[in-house]
Formats: structure tokens, C-alpha cells, sequence
């Protein structure tokens, strides 16, 4: 049976994934399993709760079948125990998401983060049976809602409807309109996690229990410090954080957010960005511009912090 009540509060870091060159691989990048095991357990030691591995900030649409099961793999390697491992198992039809689940379930993932059906907008019965079958491994599903790349919105009427469903057992929100924490609560019982990085203080206010989130790759320790500020109510505190980060954050939430981030990471210098696989090619002059110059406001804003006494 699966356990409904499965811990999500923290920050559970959408992992991107780091490549070299390699002109035998596809597109000429070869996936560097030595450098991602490294990068998630910098995040783990920096005090993140987990980590999902397989989103679309992991790049997994333009992983072949073995590379996506050994990102999986090298993840609850590195984990070791210390944390969550919640694998992307998105597909174009339940078929090929179930298949991921029963993977990441072999592979000892904790649970799944589950899109409706990618690459077709799918009507209000068939999400639910994409979710039904995929419940039927029998591990604990995060559903997701991203309607700006499905063209599928789970409101959160369909949301009630999916939480009948034992093994889903919360909603990752990303549709960035906060209102909606109150009404999928009022309607149902599911934990809802922050979805986008720039509206998480707003929905933390809100009744959010967790933060499924895309720039703690760049920034974790810190990301750690804000959500734990906003789940001890200490608001303010939290609101000044917030606002250091807030600019660089809104990149989570725009088309080239994989770059982004990538970016943020190799400016901040803790851990690897480096290049990403087509479809996504590389920033332009003016948004190379853009993300260096936000990261490196927050990093001095962040350097320029007085000391929280205890």
C-alpha cells in the first residue's frame, strides 16, 4: 500500500545534468555521470531534502533510454539514504510513464513526478487514467501541473479528482497563479509544493508544504535558509531573503530556464553547468547578459547579508 503521508517538506532540487563533449553521443554530449553524482551531493550536504531527477531541467526528453535509467541510478547512488529521490517519469502516454515508474521503483526511487500526457492535450478522463495506470506500481506520485508546456491545466477541480487516487499524493503547481493553493486545499487533501521558483514565498504564505524547485542548484544553501524561514512563519525574514533572489529566480519560469540556471551555476562556481542538448541551444548575447548580471546581484546582495543571530 502506499504511504500517503510521504515527508515533502523542503527543498527537493529539480537536478539539471551535466554533459561533455563527446562526438560519438548524441548531439556531440556525452552525459557526465561522474560530475551530476558529484553536483547531487553537493545538494544534499548543503541541507536540500531530495532531489528529482528526470524533469525537464534534467533534460530528459533528449536522453536516450539508458542514459535516463543511469540518471536515475547515479541519483539514489549519491543520495545514500540522506534524502528523497523523486524521478521524472513523464511520457506520451500512461504506457511509457508506467514503464518509468516500475524503472525508478528498481532503481530505488522514493517516488515520481508525473506530467499529464506529454505532446497531446489530453481531456479531463484521459489525465485520469494516465495517473490511474501509472499508480498501479504503487509508488507515491507528485502529479505536476505545467499547462504552459502540456497545454493541459490541472485546476483544482481535476486535482480533487486526481487525489482519489491513493498513490498521488501531492501537486507540484506551476502555473504561477497563487490563488489556487486555498482552493485545491479547500477542495481536497493533498500536499501542494511550490512549483516555480519565482512565486515561492507567495505560495509558502499561502499554505505550500514543500518547494519542488529549479535555481537551488545554483543557490541550495540558501534556498534551504528560505524555505525553512517561511516554514517557521518567520515571514519578514524570509520576505528580505526573498527579495535578493527574486530576479534571478523569474528565469525558472521563462522558455530558456535549462541555460538559465546552467548558467547561474557556473557563475556561482559551487557546482557544473555547462551546455545542454538540442532542442536547446545555446543563450543569446543579451540573455547571457541578462542572467550574469542578475546572478551576480544576488551573489553580491547574498555576500552583503548581516549575520542572523541565533
Amino acid at each position: 500500500m502506499t504511504e500517503k503521508n510521504m515527508d515533502l517538506g523542503g527543498v527537493v532540487v529539480a537536478t539539471t545534468l551535466a554533459f561533455r563533449e563527446d562526438a560519438a553521443a548524441p548531439a556531440g554530449l556525452a552525459v557526465d555521470y561522474d560530475k551530476f553524482g558529484e553536483h547531487v551531493d553537493f545538494l544534499m550536504s548543503n541541507g536540500c531534502r531530495g532531489v528529482g531527477p528526470n524533469g525537464s531541467l534534467g533534460e530528459y526528453s533528449s536522453l536516450t533510454d539508458e542514459e535516463r535509467r543511469k540518471v536515475i541510478q547515479v541519483a539514489v547512488e549519491a543520495v545514500d539514504g540522506r534524502g528523497i529521490v523523486i524521478a521524472g517519469v513523464h511520457g506520451v502516454g500512461s504506457h511509457q510513464a508506467r514503464k518509468w515508474a516500475e524503472i525508478s521503483q528498481e532503481d530505488g526511487a522514493d517516488g515520481v513526478l508525473l506530467l499529464p500526457p506529454t505532446l497531446y492535450r489530453a481531456n479531463e478522463a484521459e489525465v485520469i487514467a494516465h495517473y490511474q495506470e501509472v499508480a498501479k506500481v504503487g509508488l507515491p506520485i507528485m502529479a505536476y501541473n505545467n499547462p504552459f508546456d502540456t497545454k493541459v491545466d490541472l485546476v483544482p477541480s481535476l486535482v480533487a479528482k486526481l487525489a482519489e487516487i491513493p498513490e498521488v499524493v501531492a501537486i507540484k503547481e506551476f502555473s504561477g497563479d497563487v490563488r489556487r493553493v486555498y482552493e485545491i486545499k479547500e477542495l481536497c487533501d493533498i500536499d501542494v509544493i511550490a512549483g516555480a521558483d519565482d512565486v515561492l514565498f507567495e505560495l509558502m504564505v499561502n499554505g505550500a508544504v514543500g518547494w519542488f524547485a529549479g535555481y537551488p542548484n545554483a543557490f541550495p544553501k540558501e534556498a534551504v535558509e528560505l524555505y525553512n524561514l517561511c516554514a517557521d512563519g518567520k515571514w519578514h525574514e524570509a520576505k528580505a531573503l526573498y527579495e535578493q533572489l527574486v530576479a534571478v529566480f523569474r528565469w525558472d519560469s521563462r522558455t530558456e530556464f535549462v541555460q538559465a540556471i546552467k548558467l547561474s551555476m557556473d557563475i556561482c562556481g559551487n557546482s557544473y553547468g555547462g551546455p545542454t542538448r538540442p532542442p536547446r541551444g545555446p543563450l543569446s548575447a543579451e540573455q547571457h547578459a541578462q542572467v550574469t548580471a542578475d546572478t551576480e546581484r544576488a551573489l553580491a546582495a547574498l555576500a552583503a547579508r548581516q549575520p542572523v543571530l541565533a
